[in-house]
């Protein structure tokens, strides 16, 4: 076992993977799909700190020199795993419905499909390096659905506050789908070879 195992950077990669069930519980406490005003807000508060995480494991990680391979697994399987989860969540509860579903079907599949696209490379020893654009639209993602886990109990407080993190989604989705097609170019190459 690689002595990075336990490193601070991985054991918040974990906590972000952790954090999956504990925000989707916070929409199931009686048993049933229910997003109360308390639900909403712990919920939110859980998906923020593990938004957090996502940058601080990474740049502990390079900061102190404990990269390692299980980290570099994770990490992009923790933030796919936590967007998945709330955009289902959030389907299901209707914060996102109507047209809007498009956009969350679009950051789905794109998510799935660079994460193909990333093993297959993967195994031709080719990396594809995440670009300063990717890590803007993973931002907007994270803000949006921010916005959206608020929804209701935001609107109270900020009012279109489930509008914004509606806008919010849909730019996340333009730009998953240019991000998507950058990593797609980057790839066909060795595909056709």
């Amino acid at each position: 076992m690689s002595k990075h195992t336990l490193s601070l950077p991985n054991i918040l990669t974990y906590a972000r993977i952790a954090a999956v069930p504990l925000v989707v519980l916070c929409f199931f406490l009686e048993g049933h799909l229910k997003s109360s005003d308390s639900a909403r807000w712990w919920a939110l508060g859980i998906f923020a700190v593990a938004s957090i995480t996502d940058f601080f494991d990474g740049y502990l990680a390079r900061m102190w020199k404990q990269t390692s391979n299980i980290g570099r697994m994770l990490d992009p399987i923790a933030d796919k795993l936590l967007v998945a989860a709330i955009l289902l969540l959030l389907a299901a509860d209707g914060t996102i419905a109507g047209w809007s579903l498009w956009a969350a079907i679009i950051i789905l599949c794109r998510e799935i499909l660079v994460s193909g696209l990333r093993e297959y490379l993967a195994d031709l020893k080719v990396s594809v390096p995440v670009s300063q654009l990717a890590k803007w639209k993973t931002t907007v993602q994270m803000v949006a659905l921010a916005f959206l886990l608020a929804g209701p109990a935001g609107d109270k407080i900020l009012p279109y506050t489930t509008e914004m993190g509606l806008v919010l989604l849909w730019i996340a989705a333009l730009l998953t789908l240019y991000t998507g097609w950058d990593y797609f170019r980057a790839g066909i190459k060795h595909m056709i070879n």
